[in-house]
């Protein structure tokens, strides 16, 4: 009927119109505003910008740091996260899913609360505080391994549960060790997931913002800080543009790899392989031997210890053991203009508002791009917006933060300076957590068979009706899961936030970076009890959201 086509053209084409204003006008533009300042003065193209940065020796020894400490906390990531994902994947025990449930949490926790965690375990009086690793390289790497650990488990232990076991079950019956088919078998079919993820966590380790802040300051700093650094201490607004564009060139690299493994890893994954039978644990098979030691040191050494000492100092104070510290929550400290609680009521309302205005954004981006056109440009045009709306994921919230502070003075030429506004930090936060809503939704979109949206055509559903009975009915846990990680991304979201909250009306990432700034045991034991209030909140919700993921789709990021 021409009148149901014209309406279903216009549906898909407001689809596709919204999201990408809302990604021009929150994050091309500020970025573009970032890129023209470190190439543009007065008008006309200047690289005497780059030149002036890159002569100075600080700038050569931040970008330093930030490639090692990317590489080793990647080459951590990996080697302790394939044991994992072979353990949580492809074995099974009681207590397997929550396990699973809690390698997720370290994820999705505020940086903040990551750097508070590591630094209360290695300070002086820590548990581990006699290793002298506090405000060392050692500490950051160790941080940024346990932030992006369950990045690897996810992602490639997602893609082995599917693997065929019929290759590796032939290379055994030919006379072939455990360790050889390993070597030989499986991990060649797990390259793409493995190289996905390895280029994922380099990508979150190198711009890492808040735990590289608490645990390494200044002196460790990386190309994320110090763009903070340059625009908060400094005002050198010119040398943080400057690292913004090295930054998104870094950014561009990793998101290019990240996609090609991806696509490899889809590709291998439509052949059409049946998914594999987990087998129970056998300590006497060397592989599920190795498996578990590795998984149960890096569970318990890595993972649980930062967060138990988290709690256990907590309730630590000058006078003994109690819960003075968290009493101190209701009550403004120090210079602060507001408490922790009424910080914390902050996060979640902006936390809520960002939620809705990702999933609206990144639920529509998720179903233009689970669309199979059969014209080869429809399909480049939709590979292309997938690629697009991935960029904030990589690219510094920082960059956003501070592209947000110089182009919202005057949008558009209209007298109204939104840098003053609170709802400017619920849409920085959104940016940042609308790829987070495109990668949960689209998988189970692409997961639905064209044939059952054409027989509901062929009986006369509208496209509508398509849509709600067919798309979005299949799409209904996937909806909820990325509601919940899009939620406790943006409660504990910190670099874009700190350049934009008011001081009337901080987030508690923000105030607990305050705190720790601020001298005295009072101060400390406070940021301690707000970062487990923080923890809290957002590994609850995170636990709902393993629990709303659908069986066998959406394990990868």
């Amino acid at each position: 009927m021409p009148g149901r086509g014209w309406r279903a053209g216009l549906g898909w084409g407001l689809a596709v119109v919204v999201p990408l204003a809302f990604l021009t006008a929150f994050f091309v533009w500020p970025v573009a505003e970032i890129v023209g300042r470190g190439f543009v003065a007065d008008g006309r193209l200047d690289l005497g910008g780059f030149a002036d940065v890159f002569s100075r020796p600080r700038t050569w020894r931040v970008v330093g740091q930030t490639l090692a400490q990317a590489a080793l906390g990647t080459a951590g990531a990996v080697l302790l996260g394939v044991p994992g994902a072979y353990l949580l994947h492809r074995c099974r025990f009681p207590g397997r899913g929550a396990l699973r449930a809690f390698v997720t949490v370290p994820f999705v926790l505020p940086t903040v609360v990551v750097g508070v965690a590591f630094r209360s375990l290695l300070v002086d009086g820590g548990l581990l505080g006699g290793l002298g690793l506090d405000g060392t390289f050692t500490a950051i790497v160790l941080a940024l391994v346990f932030f992006n650990y369950a990045v690897v488990v996810r992602t490639v232990g997602g893609m082995w549960e599917r693997l065929d076991p019929r290759a590796e079950q032939a290379a055994r019956a030919l006379g072939a060790s455990p360790w050889r088919v390993l070597r030989t078998v499986t991990l060649p079919a797990l390259g793409p997931a493995i190289a996905s993820a390895a280029s994922l966590v380099f990508l979150f380790c190198a711009t890492a913002f808040g735990t590289v802040l608490v645990l390494g300051g200044r002196r460790y700093g990386t190309v994320e800080t110090e763009i903070w650094i340059q625009t908060t201490q400094f005002l050198d607004l010119r040398a943080a543009a400057v690292l913004s564009v090295v930054q998104l060139v870094v950014v561009v690299a990793a998101l290019s790899v990240a996609g090609r493994a991806r696509a490899r890893t889809e590709r291998a994954l439509a052949l059409g392989a049946p998914a594999a039978t987990a087998h129970r644990v056998r300590l006497r098979d060397p592989l599920d031997a190795v498996a578990v030691v590795v998984t149960a040191l890096t569970v318990a050494g890595l993972l649980a210890l930062p967060l138990l000492n988290l709690v256990v100092r907590s309730l630590r104070t000058p006078r003994g053991w109690g819960l003075d510290n968290y009493a101190a929550l209701a009550v403004p400290q120090d210079t602060l203009a507001v408490s922790a609680w009424q910080a914390a009521g902050t996060s979640v309302r902006t936390a809520v508002d960002a939620t809705m205005i990702a999933l609206v954004v990144g639920g529509l981006v998720a179903l233009v791009v689970s669309r199979r056109p059969r014209r080869a440009a429809a399909r480049r045009a939709v590979a292309g917006l997938d690629a697009l709306f991935m960029l904030p994921l990589g690219v510094s919230a920082v960059t956003v933060g501070f592209g947000f502070l110089v182009s919202m003075d005057a949008p558009l030429g209209l007298p109204v300076d939104l840098r003053t506004s609170p709802v400017l930090v619920a849409v920085a936060q959104a940016v940042v957590a609308v790829p987070l809503v495109v990668r949960t939704v689209l998988p189970v979109l692409r997961a639905v068979d064209p044939r059952q949206r054409e027989v509901a055509a062929t009986l006369g559903a509208s496209p509508g009706r398509v849509l709600r009975t067919v798309d979005l009915a299949v799409a209904l846990r996937a909806v909820g899961l990325a509601l919940g990680f899009a939620f406790a991304a943006s409660l504990g979201e910190f670099g874009a936030t700190s350049f934009l909250a008011r001081p009337q009306e901080p987030t508690l990432p923000v105030v607990i970076f305050r705190l720790l700034g601020r001298p005295g045991a009072e101060n400390y034991g406070a940021a301690l009890a707000a970062s487990v209030l923080l923890a809290a909140l957002t590994a609850g919700v995170v636990a709902v959201c393993e629990r709303l993921r659908r069986p066998g789709i959406g394990g990868a990021w």
